[in-house]
């Protein structure tokens, strides 16, 4: 007798599981009072599952419609994510179960049906477009994240435009308070003052040139490889008259030349620059800074230091930072020691990131039918389930976000801070 596919569903994940699937065949399982009802409406569907075991063959499905749960919020999976990471768990079949499974594959010969269109390519086709890190496959990966939209950005991020960890005063402070108070702490952190120079390398839509500008009294240079980005920031400064001494260009970092500069910003580009770069990325970083200038660091990192690198093509690399790649807070420190940096100080903010990403989920549940007019279905859904992942996933350590604070020390060993910290009350 064939297996149908509920019959599968229940040998992997157990009979007594709080879900009620049903699937093309006609079969179902669980209780139909399940909390979370989950359809699998076709064969597609099914081979995503077969050729991608685990979230990637989810999300493929999900993407494609083949894969129907139900209550779910498409702009805030969060509870749907914490439900299914929390309770279906694969079990590892029996001896005697064995056979049957095997069966199962033989009697549907897993196939990979045609990706997403949201997904980008795979790893020997990119290879084509340029070496790893390179500046034509850098500029590449950057445009498939950032340049998608400057409305949709508008709806998700709010007024701030900031697309970075927030630093919540409070419990109860909003997303745009807590943007202020990430961008003024990392001023105070590089101790500055009216007059001095501020380099913002990766400005995004250059909330940090701005704020720094109009509240600290710098003269600041932002640069991002994001065409989008550099033209909305541009055209902001413009309109907030800050043009004398504020500037964003559209350019790779490594092609910034002015050097001298009292302070440097590095707020969520390291992600995407590869731990194997590192060391390149910080001595170009050195170079830009006088003597006892700052130098902040700002960007995701794991909770351990053992699996530097590019990680698997799993849905983040696929769908949201392709060649993205992070380590641990002790690489970033180690690396910078070893390229000449005096480290001052580092900190963790990873509950302020599930913060964030939660207020992120938020603002594309509230203008959902906009950003899906927008973007498209696909493109929207990509990012409720991206979005409410990280939440989840800085909330359980899996992830963290570190700034870390050093100096260009001189010879003389001058470095510019006094005995205690002045960014803390």
């Amino acid at each position: 007798m064939t297996m149908t596919v509920a019959r599968a569903f229940s040998t992997i994940f157990g009979s007594e599981v709080p879900v009620r699937f049903t699937a093309y065949d006609g079969s179902a399982t669980g209780p139909e009072d399940a909390p979370f009802k989950v359809s699998l409406t076709n064969e597609r569907g099914l081979n995503y599952l077969l050729t991608a075991p685990g979230s990637l063959g989810i999300v493929r499905a999900y993407l494609m419609e083949d894969l129907v749960v139900e209550p779910m919020d498409q702009a805030d999976p969060y509870d749907v994510l914490v439900f299914f990471e929390d309770q279906l768990t694969p079990l590892k079949p029996r001896l005697a179960q064995i056979p049957e499974l095997a069966r199962f594959l033989k009697d549907h010969r897993p196939t990979l049906p045609e990706l997403p269109p949201q997904e980008t390519p795979g790893s020997l086709h990119r290879i084509a477009h340029g070496l790893q890190h390179g500046r034509q496959r850098d500029a590449q990966a950057i445009h498939h994240h950032y340049d998608v939209s400057n409305r949709f950005y508008e709806m998700l991020l709010g007024e701030s435009m900031t697309y970075t960890c927030a630093c919540y005063p409070t419990e109860k402070a909003t997303l745009e308070e807590a943007q202020a108070e990430k961008y003024d702490l990392v001023c105070r952190k590089l101790g500055l003052e009216p007059g001095m120079r501020l380099l913002d390398v990766g400005c995004g839509w250059g909330g940090m040139v701005r704020h720094a500008v109009r509240h600290y009294g710098v003269t600041a240079l932002g640069a991002t490889l994001s065409a989008e980005q550099a033209a909305w920031a541009q055209a902001r400064i413009e309109q907030e008259g800050l043009a004398d001494r504020a500037r964003v260009i559209f350019s790779d970092y490594r092609d910034v030349a002015e050097t001298g500069f009292d302070a440097v910003s590095s707020i969520g580009l390291t992600e995407h620059i590869g731990p194997a770069n590192y060391g390149a990325y910080f001595r170009f970083l050195g170079d830009k800074l006088r003597d006892g200038g700052r130098l902040l660091n700002h960007s995701i990192t794991r909770p351990d230091n053992q699996h530097p690198g590019i990680p698997a093509r799993g849905f983040i690399n696929r769908y949201v930072f392709p060649d993205g790649g992070i380590t641990g807070s002790g690489d970033i420190v180690r690396v910078m020691e070893d390229t000449g940096f005096e480290v001052r100080h580092q900190e963790n903010l990873r509950e302020h990131y599930a913060m964030t990403c939660r207020d992120w989920c938020r603002n594309l549940a509230k203008h959902w039918d906009e950003c899906v007019e927008e973007v498209g279905i696909g493109t929207a859904r990509v990012w409720g389930l991206y979005l409410a992942g990280s939440a989840l996933s800085f909330e359980r350590n899996r992830i963290q976000l570190h700034q870390v604070l050093a100096s260009k020390t001189a010879e003389s060993g001058a470095s510019g801070f006094g005995l205690r910290p002045t960014w803390v009350s």
